[in-house]
Parts: C-alpha cells; structure tokens; sequence
C-alpha cells in the first residue's frame, strides 16, 4: 500500500529543501505522470518515478534507463516520494540523505501495460525518452530493461573494439597546402579512448586494455557528461610546470593496487587531453571529416579538474610548431581538415612533426653493469622488427632512474632465453657478455639521428611503454 512513512523518516524539513508533506490523506491524480531525475549524490544516478495511487513509486537507475532494446540495467527500487517531487530540483546539504545536486531530467505522461508487485511495464512519452520498459524484480532486487526499437532505427551502440588512429612521420605541410591543414601539439603521454556512458567512464589503452582503475582522478569525466553516450580520444598526461612530464607518468603507468592509485593520484595526478570524438548518443563518428568531428567536440567542451579539450588551430602550421619550441613541447600533429577517423590504421592524414626525436625500440638483451651499477643492467640492447625479424639498431645506458634499474633488471631476468633475438649479428663489443631476453618489452629513447649504417646516435632511455606491442614498432614512431 503507497504511503510516505519512509521517505518522512528520512528527511527533516528543517534541512532539506525537499517537499516533505504533512501527514493526511494522499492526494489522487490520473497515474499517468513520469520524472526522471539526475541525481549528483556520492554515486551518480538517475531516479525514475511513476505516480501511482497518489505517491512517485520510485527507482534508482545507476546507469540511466537503457536507449537500446534488450539491454538490462539495475534498478533500484526506493521509497516512495510525494507527488510534489516531480517538480524539485535543488542541492541536497550534506549529511543529510541523498545529498547532492537534483536535476530534471525528463518529465512526461506514462500508459501502464501492466502493474504486479513484481512487474511494471510502461510507455513512457517524455522529451528525451520515449518508448516501452519494463521494470521487473522481487523485493528489493529491481531491473530493467527497454522492450521496444528506439525510435532512430539509425542508433548503434558505443563500439567496444576500437583501435586509435595513428600518425605518421612527417615534415610541415607546405605553406600553399597550408589552410587544408589543422594543428594540435603533440602530448608526450599514453594514448587513451575514453568511453562514457550512464555516467560511467571507462578508459582503454593503445593495446585495448581496460585501464580505468589506473586513474581515479579522471573517473569525474563521467559524472560531468552525465547521459551523454561518447567515446573519446585523448592522451593522458602528467603535467610538471605546465608541462607534460613522461617521467612522472611512467610511475603512473603499471599500477593498479587500490590505496597506491589514490595516493599517485594525489602525488601526481594525471590529465586527459581530449583531441577526438568517435561517438555521440548513438552515431559513429568516424566518417565525418577532422573539423566536422572536432566541431562537436568543441559543443561538447569536456573541461574538468583532470581533463580539458586542448586547441586546434586552423592553418598557420608554422606558428605552431614555433609555440610549441617555445614551451618545450615534443612537437605537433598536422591533421588534414577532410580526414576521416581510420581506427587502428596509421595514416599520412595525419602528420606528427618532432622537435625532439624519440624512437620507440623492443629491448633484445641486456650487458650486466659494473662498478656502480653492479647487480643491475648497465644497458639495454634494442631492436626495430624488420621484414627479416629484429634489427639491431644499438644499445642505450643512460637515462635510467636507479628504481627503474632494479625493476627492469628483474624483469629481464624473467624473459630470458638461450639465444639471439636478433635477425643479423650484433657487433662483438655488444654481444660480449650480452643476456638475450624474449623481445616483448617495448621502449623509448631519445637520440641525436640515425648513423649511416642505421645505429641511434647517442640514445637515451625514457621509459616503458607498456602501451604499445612490438609488433607495433616502427622507424619514427
């Protein structure tokens, strides 16, 4: 039987600004009004109400009522709340229950189909929802789900198996070229696609590995988009004087363990630079060209403590680059105006210009150190995969952190094999005393050029990247 007895138990109308009715007879309506809130509390969620025998009988939905048909959803049934909360809207002070921001987020008429205990099935008609679902549970143990076509039949949901698109290597288009081109700086950090949906984000690295426990901080993208259905593409960064810092992010980068993230994430918290939109409510992106896609992104304007949109300039490729010296950035990416997104391919559409060069290299084997460095590696044998296996391209001592040579020392260790990863020989000053290992760790290096026989020139170590795979690697990535 509908009645308010909780929901007065829980609330004190003196702190709260909730409707909280005297108690006496409920008034009666035509049963056919709906509310779907967006409720900001410690979790996000959305809170559906139906008027039914003069209360709202009441759902949180965590995710948000599903727009695709046959996708299920926790829903989880609440008190029933007085007939006036169809039209709050307010924050809800701290302490008390429920606290946080209340936002309408649809309202409308409702037809029952049909009304159990354990069954409720409706129509609603709203501004942003309109269709068929049915609520269905026993107790407290409440799910739903939509049980007719949206009506876009041109709705798809967020793909879950894309790959970023990659740049290629590259010089300043020409200045007559120039306004077909769009310019962003390059982020020395780790690729990230960023999917957010029911106000829930979910992060996924180069290699498609979910990665979202990693950074705590970044989990607000969520909350801010709300019901917007998107993936995104960014890099995550961490920032040291206004700049991005690989070497802090590299201590980011293999941690999952709960307690350690909260305290890195406070220590050095990371950003999410967001240069791309794949998805939005429903519509694949990837065909529409850069400034097309780059447009909706800027409507969209994700700006938080821990993510932002950074700019792109229309042309003037050469004033960006000359920025960008100027900030000690790495460089920047030429984006043609009229390229589409090709998910996994590494495209000319797409032009990265370095003012530093860095190569990404597969570790081969390692020489033990001396003096100093004794019981660790004094360097690392590096490698590029060729159409004949792994080339040889030299070697690299320096730039390692001291917790950093006791790390990869062991790890090493644990890949080691009897023989030569290499295709050709390695020079006899690096193969003595050399330790082969499988080649499945990926690297990079700064370097001055490449010498005529194809060796980096005075390379130095930067880090792992677990990110990428070797099969991935190639000369000027």
């Amino acid at each position: 039987m509908a009645d308010l007895d909780e929901y007065r138990r829980r609330r004190d109308p003196r702190r709260t600004p909730e409707p909280v009715p005297d108690h006496g007879p409920l008034p009666h309506g035509a049963d056919d009004v709906f509310v779907v809130q967006e409720h900001h509390a410690r979790r996000l969620h959305w809170d559906v109400r139906l008027e039914r025998n003069g209360v709202l009988v009441s759902w949180a939905v965590p995710k948000g009522l599903p727009a695709e048909p046959g996708t299920v959803r926790l829903a989880v049934r609440t008190e029933d709340h007085p007939l006036d909360y169809a039209d709050f809207e307010g924050r809800i002070p701290k302490g008390e229950y429920g606290a946080g921001e209340v936002l309408i987020w649809d309202r409308g008429t409702y037809e029952t189909r049909k009304w159990t205990d354990h069954e409720v099935d409706v129509v609603l008609h709203g501004d942003r929802v309109t269709g068929r679902y049915v609520f269905f549970g026993r107790g407290g143990d409440w799910m739903v789900r939509r049980s007719d076509p949206p009506q876009d039949p041109d709705r798809v949901p967020v793909p879950d198996d894309v790959a970023p698109m990659l740049a290629t290597a590259g010089t300043l288009p020409s200045t007559s070229e120039d306004d077909q081109w769009c310019y962003e700086f390059k982020w020395d950090g780790a690729r990230a696609l960023a999917e957010v949906e029911g106000g829930r984000l979910r992060l996924r690295n180069r290699r498609g590995e979910d990665v979202t426990a990693t950074y705590p901080e970044l989990r607000g993208l969520g909350e801010q988009l709300g019901s917007t259905q998107v993936l995104l593409d960014g890099e995550i960064v961490v920032l040291d004087q206004g700049r991005p810092s690989f070497a802090l992010l590299q201590r980011r980068l293999h941690v999952t363990g709960q307690a350690r993230t909260r305290r890195l994430a406070e220590e050095h918290p990371a950003t999410l630079l967001v240069f791309d939109l794949l998805h939005l409510d429903g519509r694949n992106l990837f065909d529409l060209p850069y400034t097309r896609r780059r447009a909706l992104l800027d409507e969209l304007a994700p700006r938080g403590p821990h993510w932002q949109t950074p700019p792109s300039f229309s042309g003037g490729g050469a004033a960006v680059l000359q920025v960008s010296r100027e900030r000690g950035f790495e460089g920047i990416v030429a984006k043609h105006r009229d390229s589409p997104y090709r998910p996994g391919r590494r495209s000319p559409a797409w032009t990265k210009i370095k003012d530093v060069r860095t190569q990404e290299v597969v570790v081969g084997g390692w020489r033990p150190g001396e003096g100093r460095r004794s019981g660790v590696l004094g360097s690392l044998l590096l490698g590029l995969p060729g159409p004949d296996g792994l080339r040889f391209v030299g070697s690299v001592g320096s730039g390692f952190s001291e917790a950093e040579l006791r790390s990869l020392t062991g790890t090493l260790r644990e890949l080691a094999s009897a023989k030569s990863p290499f295709a050709g020989p390695v020079p006899a000053q690096r193969a003595r005393s050399a330790r082969w290992v499988e080649p499945r760790l990926v690297g990079e290096v700064l370097f001055q050029e490449w010498t005529r026989d194809g060796r980096l020139r005075a390379p130095r170590w930067r880090g792992l990247r677990d990110d990428k795979r070797p099969a991935e690697v190639t000369e000027g990535a």
